[in-house]
């Protein structure tokens, strides 16, 4: 008896689990092409709109134009405020990023690694700034700008966006650098190396996937921020590319296909260097422990 029924089992226990395993499946696939769904169309939707007239968009939003107007997006590239525009938001983005990666990196290496009174109390501190985005403190955030002079500059947009990533990025970080071998530590002190030394020389070469990552995010983050240069700018000369849309918003109406041209311009850069360091943002946010 137990040697007839022992095959029927093992030839039929495969068949269960995959006819298990299909519905998870079909609604994994489901899932994933509804997602892509979310963000492919805006995104093609938003890029065929700049090719349209006015007339057309209005009437035809979602099709293909009918004749399609390069002028749109060749009016755009060949002027100067768009350049202008484009270097202010980045040289805003990279001063951002430089910033949040060299203190963020520091401090979350000291949470993880040096024992000190009170450093639970004071990494709390700083992941309060998750529950508060820059827009619930813009009021105080004006009166100090303006305290400090720096009203109209640059640094009045980087210092208050900087501020606002360190949470986050602390938080990436610490759970980063706290997965590391502690047999590194142990060979760096043995060998002589400090704090300091095993930061620069050992810690910093292998966070490379975290370091993209937290790049990748105070990156987009400053490049599509509106709010602070709204509020800390006043000359047209140091205003980043959201601001520039105000351009095509006239007093009776506004040209919505070289806005949705100007906005299919400027997320190209965030969409490029997205691709180009995904890898690396993938590897930080999922990486547990060094190979």
């Amino acid at each position: 008896m137990t040697e007839t029924t022992a095959p029927i089992d093992a030839a039929t226990a495969p068949t269960s689990g995959r006819s298990e395993r299909l519905p998870t499946r079909i609604y994994l696939y489901v899932s994933l092409i509804l997602v892509t769904a979310l963000v492919i169309i805006p995104l093609v939707m938003t890029a065929l709109g700049g090719f349209k007239t006015l007339g057309e968009l209005r009437g035809n939003p979602f099709g293909l134009p009918t004749e399609w107007q390069w002028s749109n997006y060749g009016n755009i590239l060949f002027s100067q405020r768009y350049w202008l525009q484009m270097g202010n938001s980045l040289l805003i983005a990279a001063l951002t990023v430089f910033l949040t990666l060299a203190f963020s990196a520091m401090a979350a290496f000291t949470f993880a690694h040096v024992k000190f009174f009170g450093s639970g109390f004071l990494l709390n501190y700083f992941l309060i700034g998750l529950m508060f985005p820059a827009a619930t403190a813009i009021l105080p955030l004006f009166i100090r700008i303006r305290d400090l002079g720096l009203l109209d500059t640059y640094w009045g947009v980087v210092l208050p966006q900087v501020a606002f990533g360190l949470g986050m990025s602390i938080l990436l970080f610490r759970n980063f650098f706290r997965n590391l071998p502690s047999e590194l530590f142990d060979a760096a002190f043995v060998d002589g190396a400090g704090y300091l030394r095993f930061f620069w020389s050992i810690t910093l070469p292998l966070s490379r996937p975290i370091i993209a990552t937290v790049g990748i995010i105070s990156f987009v983050g400053s490049w599509n921020s509106y709010i602070l240069p709204l509020i800390m700018l006043n000359s047209e000369s140091k205003y980043p590319w959201p601001l520039g849309i105000m351009v095509y918003r006239g007093e009776f109406s506004t040209d919505w296909q070289l806005i949705l041209a100007f906005i299919t311009l400027t997320i190209l850069p965030t969409v490029v260097v997205f691709f180009a360091a995904q890898k690396h943002i993938i590897a930080g946010l999922t990486a547990g422990a060094v190979k």
